[in-house]
């Protein structure tokens, strides 16, 4: 994993822009071969996705380009609600959307295991062979059978900070978790707080928690715990949740303390440490490459005024944790099928690179389209990385103990934020969340 362990510093990814077929892409302009799509003119297809604001905003450049190329008419639903529970009504309604953007390997697996999934057509197998590393195209296959389309990943091993709080506490980007806790103090006594939040949404949690476990306990353990072949009150989770509460219980180090962050939202987690001019609420917030368009809707800029630094090592390996967003087929119209090869392709790809917030898979997309030095080398470092990367645990789960508001493992660790003290407490409600998850599949 030490391939991403300078993710801002260098990368040394895939220049090639290349493609699928002959045509030019006319529509970038860099003279790279485009992926040849049928002519649709008529067909309409409806995508449902999490995105909202600037990350829909993005994302309907992408569908407007296919809709161009091919006459097709997309329109493009967001959801708030659980994905697999979304979609089983508007399946049990008759109308199932045709393509569904999903954020958890455990919903795909379940979505297939309920019959919902259409296989990946040739075309689109064609353009994930050319275009992406074995381990990503695993990620979107359930038993041997390719399904998915990981159009969208996330390196969410990344911590973002103010860089004027960092000059005026006279302090440098940490390498280790010592030196991060260390950090923060001085942050402190400067009169900043030094770590924002986002506690009200649970799986900004989930994602601190896995990458303090996969640099401590190890890969190995960590596949293991990610598929409950260890239960929650093994050792290595409690040594975990004890190092995650060298944060989590010194309300000086978390804005507005515990409290304060279980009531702060992702997005404000973010535009609060990068507003406020000299005093802003937080020096430092924890998240993935996906931050960046959240401080774009601030004043700050990405590589002057917000930096990020790689999430330090608590044990031997500086952890490296991805997680993505897959496309996958609910139904069997052409335009389904068409819509998955161009979402495989590096012109669908750089579409939304170029919009920011966006890091491909995808080792055929030019990193110029990537808008900023930050941006381009973790995109480019997440492509050297190859396979050695692990996906965020709790996406590989069955969505009703990681991926679901208010349940299982986000309500678990949204408490023991409130309570850092009850280790043992929090080991023992997620494993019997997890051990009702698992043998429900649901």
């Amino acid at each position: 994993m030490a391939a991403l362990c300078a993710l801002v510093l260098a990368g040394c990814g895939d220049g090639d822009g290349g493609g699928g077929g002959p045509e030019p892409d006319k529509s970038t302009g860099t003279g790279a071969a485009s992926v040849r799509l049928p002519k649709l003119d008529g067909q309409k297809v409806q995508v449902v996705a999490v995105w909202t604001g600037p990350e829909q905003q993005a994302f309907t450049k992408v569908l407007d380009e296919f809709e161009k190329r091919t006459g097709a008419e997309v329109a493009y639903v967001p959801t708030q609600d659980a994905m697999l529970n979304y979609i089983g009504t508007k399946i049990a309604g008759g109308a199932p959307p045709d393509v569904a953007m999903l954020q958890q390997v455990g919903a795909l697996k379940q979505a297939v295991e309920r019959k919902w999934a259409k296989p990946a057509g040739p075309e689109a197998k064609a353009q994930l062979a050319k275009n992406y590393s074995k381990g990503w195209q695993d990620l979107g296959a359930v038993d041997g059978t390719q399904y998915g389309v990981y159009f969208k990943a996330a390196n969410k091993s990344l911590i973002w900070y103010n860089t004027a709080v960092f000059e005026n506490a006279g302090v440098s980007e940490p390498k280790t978790w010592k030196e991060l806790l260390s950090t923060a103090e001085t942050v402190s006594a400067s009169g900043v707080t030094p770590f924002s939040v986002g506690g009200a949404d649970g799986w900004t949690l989930t994602d601190w928690f896995e990458n303090v476990y996969l640099s401590q306990a190890g890969p190995q353990k960590y596949d293991r715990l990610a598929a409950h072949e260890i239960p929650w009150t093994d050792p290595s989770v409690k040594q975990a949740l004890t190092t995650l509460a060298e944060v989590f219980g010194k309300p000086n180090l978390i804005a507005g303390g515990a409290a304060g962050a279980l009531q702060t939202e992702f997005p404000a987690s973010v535009t609060q440490t990068f507003t406020g001019g000299d005093a802003p609420k937080a020096g430092m917030v924890f998240e993935g490459d996906f931050v960046s368009i959240n401080i774009a809707q601030t004043e700050a800029k990405v590589g002057t005024d917000a930096k990020a630094f790689p999430f330090p090592a608590v044990g031997a390996e500086a952890p490296v944790v991805t997680g993505g967003d897959v496309a996958v087929a609910l139904t069997d119209k052409p335009a389904t099928q068409a819509l998955l090869t161009f979402l495989a392709s590096p012109d669908a790809a750089r579409i939304w690179a170029g919009e920011g917030g966006f890091i491909s898979p995808n080792k055929a997309m030019d990193p110029a389209a990537y808008p900023n030095d930050v941006q381009r080398d973790i995109g480019e470092a997440l492509i050297a990385a190859g396979d050695d990367f692990r996906f965020d645990m709790s996406d590989q789960m069955p969505q009703s103990f990681g991926g679901t508001p208010g349940k299982g493992e986000w309500k678990a660790l949204q408490d023991f934020l409130k309570n850092p003290k009850d280790v043992a407490g929090t080991q023992a409600r997620l494993e019997a969340d997890a051990v009702k998850a698992y043998k429900g599949k649901s």
